[in-house]
């Protein structure tokens, strides 16, 4: 291609963030009520002007090349700058603000996110929020159905998180450092303790956040993975962990880190092992976060701050 002479559009812009979003050109245009051969036409004069393939086309819809996932980072950038610029000159209302997240199971992540939504100020937005396994948080980053995942590492999986991240183009940015905790019911018996040790854990049910067809320990969301258990219950939500923390006094181990307006029944013991959870969010290594995201990770650090956790950074 042969870089165009003519400048880049904000209408462009806009249908290129809607095509990525959707994977599908015809898709996009219906959702934004644009006739779909002028949005291929819109997308094929876009990559003109820019001199660079963009998106990959199939039978099945259009995927990002990697530069098209650099291109979409800054793109996010320009019209949310836009957005803001019209809301405080021009008196406008903010547009739909978008944002994705994929996270292991935290409660404060889905704090944060509660703060980040009532702070926005915007009249209209679309957000995501997917608590999920380990393999697809670093897929749905990927693949840009996510802009931000929020998982941890530690010495036992760092390699293979750092080489998975590294394959896909993605980076890992360290938030804070987390004492292993276990998460009980204010029931359990252990519910008293100052700290508790593995062999206090020997006579409860371990439960653990069930990872799929990927169900390597390295993708474990808890520590001490290769840990044998006499009784081990997997599940998919933490709604169902926390009921059977309280119906078996079951237990799973994680940051300590815990709402009490989210989780008002569940309490955070010290768990005295020599470990630690490295908890930080991934993205792309080669495009830039939007605000919105930005905005979310601020709130996250304020969240964790306001438990006493030093960040990281």
């Amino acid at each position: 291609m042969t870089r165009g002479s003519s400048g880049i559009t904000l209408q462009q812009l806009r249908y290129f963030i809607e095509v990525a979003a959707e994977g599908s050109i015809s898709a996009a245009a219906d959702l934004l009520y644009v006739a779909q051969p002028t949005m291929s036409a819109a997308m094929k004069d876009l990559e003109t002007r820019v001199g660079r393939a963009l998106l990959r086309r199939s039978a099945r819809g259009v995927t990002l090349t990697d530069e098209g996932a650099e291109f979409l980072g800054y793109a996010r950038q320009v019209v949310e700058q836009v957005a803001l610029l019209e809301h405080r000159y021009l008196g406008q209302p903010l547009s739909r603000r978008l944002l994705g997240v994929s996270a292991q199971h935290y409660s404060f992540v889905v704090d944060a996110f509660v703060r980040m939504v009532k702070d926005g100020g915007a009249d209209e937005y679309e957000f995501s929020l997917r608590e999920t396994r380990t393999w697809d948080i670093i897929e749905d980053v990927r693949t840009l159905r996510s802009e931000l995942g929020i998982l941890y590492r530690n010495d036992f999986n760092r390699k293979v998180i750092d080489k998975l991240l590294r394959d896909s183009g993605l980076a890992f940015h360290p938030l804070f450092l987390a004492v292993p905790h276990i998460f009980i019911s204010r029931k359990n018996p252990l519910a008293s303790r100052d700290r508790v040790t593995l062999a206090d854990l020997a006579e409860f049910p371990r439960l653990t956040f069930d990872q799929g067809a990927n169900n390597s320990f390295y993708f474990a969301e808890e520590i001490l993975s290769t840990m044998s258990t006499s009784r081990e219950i997997r599940v998919s939500d933490r709604a169902t962990i926390f009921n059977l923390m309280s119906g078996l006094d079951g237990y799973t181990i994680s940051t300590g880190i815990i709402s009490d307006d989210l989780d008002p029944e569940i309490v955070a013991i010290p768990l005295d092992v020599d470990e630690r959870m490295e908890i930080g969010w991934i993205g792309h290594s080669s495009i830039p976060l939007s605000e919105q995201a930005q905005r979310y990770l601020t709130e996250v650090r304020a969240v964790v701050a306001g438990f006493g956790v030093a960040l990281i950074g």
